[in-house]
């Protein structure tokens, strides 16, 4: 049992999309592994999962990230 809770790092004004809770928080209210941000607004917190997933599709899209052999999108078809 830990004597001090280690208190979570963050600004007023900074936004959080938590991904346990599925709702924005301004300052990080839970762990940084549970939350996407800091977002400027909470309206940009509030789309961070479509924000994510066109990203994700970008980067699926990227040819400089995909060098694997065709059809492979884990990448555990690479050689290097």
């Amino acid at each position: 049992m830990a004597l001090f809770k280690k208190r979570q790092v963050g600004k007023p004004g900074e936004w959080y999309y938590c991904l346990v809770h599925q709702k924005v928080e301004e300052g990080p209210e839970c762990p940084a592994k549970d939350r996407f941000g800091p977002y400027a607004t909470p309206e940009e917190a509030q789309h961070a999962m479509q924000t994510a997933q066109e990203r994700n599709l970008e980067w699926q899209s990227d040819p400089r990230w995909n060098d694997g052999a065709a059809g492979s999108t884990d990448g555990s078809d690479r050689t290097d």
